[in-house]
């Protein structure tokens, strides 16, 4: 019987001698999305799972979608998810006979995957010697070049002899302890930081330089191999739109690559999975510039874009992960790929990338798209992990169709609470330059095409002028329905005189008018083209011009905004108040928290003097680096924080008195 349904047979946690192994009991050592997505396939074959949990996520979904869970006492990722005794403490407590290591924090740490064996416990992974060939990168890129896979070379940082140059950490992956370096006199800094960052993600803080290989493809291959000598290059995935070298949307099939180059990159993942004895599922990574091809590196995991792969092969990859860990054989060849599909990340984020906290009050994805998400409506997006909210996937039966149904679902999502890069993900899949296929590495750069091309015209469904984000309307109806669902929440709210107008006076002297820190509108009278159907405190219909319009209109106990979703998107509108509170008074200069965060580095003191974008100090949140740099010349006057100490966002890091000119 093929893998996937292949009978279940065998004894034992670990197996016993000339017996497969079966798994009873998994525990997911990860959280959030990726735990979510290994527990569904495991529901699907009957196998019990375990949730491990630090303490900002005991109520997270993945814990109570859990049979058993576990707790890890804490919050950073250096107690709790990064600490494997606790790990394999939990699966004592909870009798789990195998591990899953999920992406990110474990999943690549050879050490643990041989403590899980030595345990007698089934690792559902590459060999542990398979790790750690590909967990050092630099080992990596050596035994790539003797396996005869295309490497870049790697430079003596002392004299890299050209620039511009990559730094990147030895260990891990993800974005984190890799910076892009262009003057000579950055390198010495940046190797500093990126080390810092990889010890912090990954527990390794070496890290090696090469060159920058620009306006070059990011492509993948997915591999898969059993413990039989078959190796699978399932397809491969476009992962070139990235921000901060994370990646935002992949697909696949790459849409910039020709046959006889993909089957070249085919060979050479399959024969970089046979050079270090990789079983299981595995990704190894390109850079691809004309007929140029790089290795840049393998990752001896499930990846996070997996869905795309799934969806255009039609397989579960959890699933062929299990069996393959209880020894079961892979068919001869691949399934042969269908259509096209498309992912987008959700982070929580603003427009500067920077990572965005605070209560998701709705999470809903409407449409025929698949939705992997870490969270829920309610849930609580801390500053402790990665930003990432969800995976929205689409597939078509072509690449235009994919990402049409990719673009609607997001337009049309309720996304409320927390700051999401959504307006970025539309901007990105309605662009001319994507649409075409012509993405590579600096597709998201300033000057890239994002930023200097408009996205593909669409009307604007309200009516409204599109002058926001994404072709979201910044006033407009959107804003009017905000007023007038207000104005019926106050008639309805009202102790005395409910059924007056709201605004209603003795003697009118002025239009009604609904101020927001967006937007002023006047919503009595109205102009003659607008009709108001119908304005209750949650739907307000309006028509103009002949053409209905539809909105729908929330507010939250503690979230001052108001969140009015229509065909085109969301608009998010902040009332202000007719007689405004007094509000602390903060000094001018003041250099502000951007998130919440941990202080790593305080780089000025008091009497310094500074230049514009001179970085002031560095914050650590959700795994990542973040400088905060002088957004005027002048002398610092004052410092409020000291390295280690925890803050909150909107907190006076440091006052710079600008320099008179």
């Amino acid at each position: 019987m093929p893998v996937g349904g292949q009978q279940r047979a065998g004894a034992g946690a670990g197996g016993i001698r000339g017996v497969p192994p079966v798994i009873d009991r998994l525990l997911v050592a990860n959280r959030g999305e990726i735990a979510r997505r290994v527990f569904r396939t495991c529901r699907s074959l009957g196998i019990s799972t375990v949730a491990v949990y630090s303490d900002p996520d005991a109520s997270a979904p993945h814990v109570s979608e859990a049979d058993l869970a576990v707790r890890l006492p804490g919050a950073h990722p250096s107690e709790t998810y990064l600490d494997a005794g606790l790990i394999l403490a939990a699966c004592r407590a909870a009798g789990a006979d195998a591990v899953h290591p999920g992406y990110g924090f474990l999943s690549e740490n050879a050490d643990f995957a041989q403590a899980v064996l030595d345990a007698g416990l089934v690792w559902v992974g590459p060999p542990p010697a398979a790790i750690a060939a590909m967990g050092s990168k630099v080992a990596a890129k050596r035994l790539m070049a003797e396996a005869g896979v295309p490497v870049l070379p790697s430079l003596d940082p002392a004299a890299p002899g050209e620039f511009p140059l990559l730094v990147k950490a030895s260990a891990g992956g993800g974005g984190r302890g890799m910076r892009v370096v262009r003057e000579p006199g950055e390198l010495a800094r940046e190797i500093e930081s990126a080390e810092r960052e990889a010890a912090a993600a990954f527990g390794d803080g070496t890290v090696f330089v090469e060159p920058l290989l620009e306006a070059a493809r990011h492509v993948e291959v997915q591999v898969l191999a059993d413990r039989h000598g078959t190796v699978w290059a399932l397809g491969e995935r476009e992962c070139s739109v990235q921000r901060r070298h994370q990646k935002v949307v992949e697909e696949c099939p790459s849409p910039g690559i020709s046959a006889a180059l993909r089957e070249h990159l085919f060979e050479a993942a399959a024969r970089a999975a046979r050079a270090i004895g990789h079983t299981g599922a595995g990704t190894v990574e390109f850079l691809v510039k004309g007929d140029r091809v790089a290795f840049l590196e393998m990752n001896t995991r499930l990846q996070v874009e997996h869905p795309v792969t799934e969806l255009v092969h039609g397989v579960d990859l959890v699933r062929l992960q299990l069996e393959i860990a209880e020894g079961a054989a892979l068919p001869a060849s691949p399934p042969e790929p269908a259509g096209h599909a498309v992912e987008a990340r959700l982070y929580a984020e603003d427009d500067g990338y920077l990572p965005q906290t605070g209560v998701l009050r709705r999470f809903e994805v409407p449409g025929d798209v698949r939705v992997d998400a870490g969270v829920e409506s309610g849930s609580v997006v801390s500053p402790h992990y990665d930003a990432m909210l969800a995976k929205v996937v689409a597939h078509g039966s072509s690449r235009g169709e994919a990402v049409r149904r990719l673009a609607t679902a997001l337009r049309r999502a309720k996304l409320h609470g927390v700051t999401t890069n959504r307006d970025l993900l539309v901007r990105i899949l309605t662009n001319p330059v994507f649409l075409a296929g012509d993405t590579h590495t600096g597709f998201l750069d300033p000057d890239g095409p994002v930023h200097g091309v408009p996205t593909r015209p669409r009307p604007a469904p309200d009516g409204a002028t599109s002058d926001g984000p994404g072709g979201e309307p910044a006033g407009g109806l959107p804003a009017l329905a905000a007023a007038l669902a207000l104005a019926a929440a106050n008639r309805r709210d009202a102790r005395v005189l409910a059924g007056l107008p709201s605004g209603w006076r003795n003697v009118r002297s002025q239009p009604r008018r609904a101020r927001f820190a967006e937007a002023e509108i006047v919503y009595d009278p109205l102009p003659e083209h607008i009709t108001v159907l119908s304005a209750e405190p949650d739907t307000v219909v309006l028509e103009r011009d002949g053409v209905r319009h539809t909105f729908e209109v929330a507010r939250y106990d503690g979230d001052p905004k108001v969140y009015v979703d229509h065909a085109g998107g969301c608009a998010v509108l902040t009332p202000l108040p007719r007689l405004p509170e007094p509000v602390e008074h903060v000094a001018p200069g003041s250099l502000l928290a951007p998130m919440p965060g941990s202080v790593l580095r305080v780089e000025v003191a008091a009497g310094d003097r500074v230049a514009k974008g001179q970085p002031v100090l560095v914050l650590e949140a959700m795994k990542m680096e973040h400088r905060v740099a002088a957004p005027v010349a002048g002398v610092v006057s004052g410092v409020h924080v000291e390295k280690g100490r925890q803050v909150e966002a909107g907190a006076v890091l440091a006052i710079i008195q600008e320099e008179s000119t």
